[in-house]
């Protein structure tokens, strides 16, 4: 997100505010660590705690909007909570800095908080302009498993989305592939086995009608926004998805303008439905 996926960033920082929900930077917050697990666990868990122990000493919550920050956090609280030796080896290190990983603070990302904290009935009395599309919805791995750690959604039917994009006027519609893979993953090593997952799942989805897809991850966002020309390519297939951050149409519902949005950043058509007339 701080990179190149400025969209989902635009759109939530003038989203939310609408919704009573104060967004506060974090000085000396870092990378979670998520990108390192692989190599280094321990490396992962100190960075990951160690941006919790930030926010804990200023009493605040954690806004996640990035499913595989919001995994690595996840994961970390909850193995902290049930290691003791652990929480006491990554706090030896981070007093170096004066802090402390106690546990204390929730860890949100987009979807529960707008479904959770915000609720559906005020999301319905903010909604100005109605967003009338058949859209289907785009979870991501990172959001629904695993799901012993705790999951800000159900990981065989996640629903959230779709209560959500109701209350703003769409018509979500659930699907077969739903829960499939986007591709990412796989992306570094295999780039045609990723963008091969990636072209299948819009091919379905334009196959079955739909006005749009709905993200929540910004690697989703990259591999069926970004990618889409590409993937297309590589299936043999001419796709025409508008892809969107749920915060964009949530945005778009709120009357808010298309581009404070980041709606010009999307790589695909998102303007073929006249958006600002929505």
């Amino acid at each position: 997100m701080p990179t190149e996926q400025y969209a989902y960033e635009l759109s939530l920082r003038e989203t939310l505010p609408h919704l009573d929900i104060e967004l506060i930077d974090l000085p000396g917050a870092s990378c979670c660590g998520e990108p390192m697990k692989s190599i280094n666990q321990l490396m992962t868990l100190y960075l990951s705690a160690r941006n919790i122990a930030i926010a804990e000493k200023k009493s605040l919550d954690i806004f996640a909007p990035c499913a595989m920050c919001h995994l690595a956090l996840t994961e970390c609280q909850h193995i902290l909570q049930h290691n003791e030796s652990m929480k006491n080896r990554i706090n030896s290190l981070l007093a170096q800095e004066d802090l402390e990983m106690k546990g204390t603070s929730r860890i949100f990302h987009t979807v529960d908080l707008l479904h959770d904290v915000v609720g559906l009935d005020l999301l319905k009395h903010a909604v100005k302009n109605p967003v009338a599309l058949k859209v289907a919805t785009h979870y991501g791995c990172h959001l629904i498993r695993p799901s012993e750690i705790g999951r800000p959604v159900d990981s065989e039917n996640p629903q959230k989305m779709e209560n959500i994009l109701i209350t703003l006027g769409a018509t979500p519609v659930d699907y077969p592939q739903k829960l499939d893979c986007c591709g990412a993953p796989i992306l570094a090593h295999l780039p045609e086995s990723a963008l091969t997952k990636t072209g299948q799942k819009l091919q379905a989805i334009q196959d079955q009608g739909f006005d749009a897809l709905v993200t929540v991850c910004p690697w989703c966002q990259k591999m069926f926004d970004a990618r889409q020309q590409k993937a297309g390519e590589i299936i043999a297939a001419t796709l025409n998805i508008p892809v969107f951050y749920l915060s964009q149409l949530l945005g778009l519902a709120l009357g808010i303008d298309k581009k404070k949005l980041g709606l010009h950043l999307n790589h695909s058509s998102v303007n073929s439905l006249e958006v600002e007339e929505l």
